[in-house]
């Protein structure tokens, strides 16, 4: 899949998914022979859940763990509640609310969390 056809199916701006790649939250895209980014379904899975993560309102740094606990096949369950607990500390959640994010972007905001 192309940039273009990820963004449409995660409902993540291909700019953001950019952004998501530059600091490291998502994994790089591989590359086709042109040199176009490509993409796989895990990665529009990987993509829908930021895109929930940020709506329900964490920051960046709580996705990336909470990225990390998803990713980690070997984990127990114990591990999930301990990490976990360490997620819900770090402050009280601020939901996004409907459209604000949209409106952002119609009024050229450039804040990443505007995405």
């Amino acid at each position: 899949m192309n940039i273009g056809e990820v963004a449409k199916s995660s409902g993540v701006s291909a700019k953001m998914i950019h952004y998501y790649e530059r600091i490291g939250l998502i994994r790089a895209a591989g590359r086709s022979e042109a040199g176009y980014r490509t993409y796989d379904n895990r990665d529009v899975h990987t993509l829908q859940f930021v895109h929930r993560a940020r709506d329900l309102g964490f920051p960046l740094d709580a996705i990336r763990r909470l990225l990390a606990l998803w990713q980690d096949h070997s984990r127990t369950s114990q591990d999930v509640k301990q990490r976990g607990a360490g997620i819900r500390g770090m402050g009280a959640l601020t939901p996004t609310p409907p459209g604000v994010r949209r409106r952002g972007r119609s009024l050229g905001v450039r804040d990443p969390a505007c995405g």
